[in-house]
């Protein structure tokens, strides 16, 4: 069997392949053995549970999943890496690998035809460059029971913020509406070949059995989120009769109040519940363009 996380071995494989590394897709294989093992331990797979690896390399972590799971599918736009994957894969029937676009994807189709099992689960080290938006599609299919995935540590740090933390954003709550994000470990770039310019981390959301709060309109709620985290210098009462036609200032102080909130506080220092009740206020005033 290969010995994916040896620098020596992983030369040997691209050398006998003809692969070289392409900055375009952020490729850097993991040179540490204890960072894949860690990563598949805290995504808990077992073998009733289906996993979605994204970019699978030359397979590290991919075979710790599929030591552990029922059912591993990994999705690779690299498709000069299909003889690679074919040697280092070898005889791992519970394994596929599908070479495609994950962003051009139908995730909905893709988890009806090919996930099977009753448990699914997302397990990756994420690309940089298609961590928001893929992220954001993994969570809104709610599909899955737990997402654990390597990502960019400043990315990691804004998901997990808090608010009134300066890194807290309008990505914190879309995460945290669906997922309850926990930050596990970090992981220092010389872990890697070639070497990224980042401090990397692994992050775990488990799915939420409800969202922490009653809203009416889900879209709306998020659209005042945006709002306020757009005009971050801007109180919550200028930023949001500047985003939503038909309220004005005094509207907007009026809700506030509604909500128990000081008419002069800015959106970064409110949490899930606060921005669902603001969301609820605005859907009852007849006058505003929703």
């Amino acid at each position: 069997m290969n010995n994916l996380t040896d620098p020596s071995e992983i030369r040997r494989l691209l050398d006998a392949h003809g692969f070289r590394f392409s900055k375009s897709m952020g490729q850097n294989f993991l040179i540490d053995a204890s960072v894949p093992r860690r990563i598949a331990d805290s995504v808990q797979a077992d073998r009733d549970c289906a996993v979605l690896e994204i970019g699978p390399g030359i397979g590290c972590l991919t075979a710790e999943l599929s030591d552990r799971a029922g059912q591993v599918l990994s999705v690779e736009l690299d498709r000069s890496l299909q003889p690679l994957l074919k040697e280092t894969l070898s005889g791992r029937d519970n394994t596929e690998i599908l070479f495609a676009d994950v962003m051009k994807l139908d995730l909905d189709a893709l988890i009806r035809e090919k996930l099977t099992l009753p448990t699914k689960l997302v397990c990756a080290n994420l690309p940089y460059n298609i961590t928001t938006p893929l992220l954001t599609a993994l969570i809104r299919t709610k599909a899955f029971d737990r997402i654990c995935v390597m990502i960019q540590k400043e990315v990691a740090e804004r998901i997990c913020a808090a608010p009134g933390k300066k890194d807290y954003g309008a990505f914190s709550l879309l995460v945290r509406w669906y997922c309850e994000p926990e930050l596990l470990f970090t992981v220092p770039p010389h872990c890697f070949m070639p070497q990224p310019k980042v401090t990397s981390a692994v992050i775990r959301l488990q799915r939420r059995p409800a969202p922490p709060a009653e809203v009416r309109d889900e879209e709306l709620m998020f659209r005042i989120i945006r709002a306020a985290f757009n005009q971050r210098r801007k109180t919550l009462v200028n930023a949001l009769s500047a985003a939503v036609p038909g309220l004005t200032k005094p509207d907007c102080e009026r809700i506030l109040k509604l909500c128990d909130l000081d008419t002069n506080i800015r959106g970064e220092k409110l949490n899930l519940v606060e921005f669902a009740r603001i969301s609820n206020e605005i859907g009852n005033f007849g006058n505003v363009d929703l």
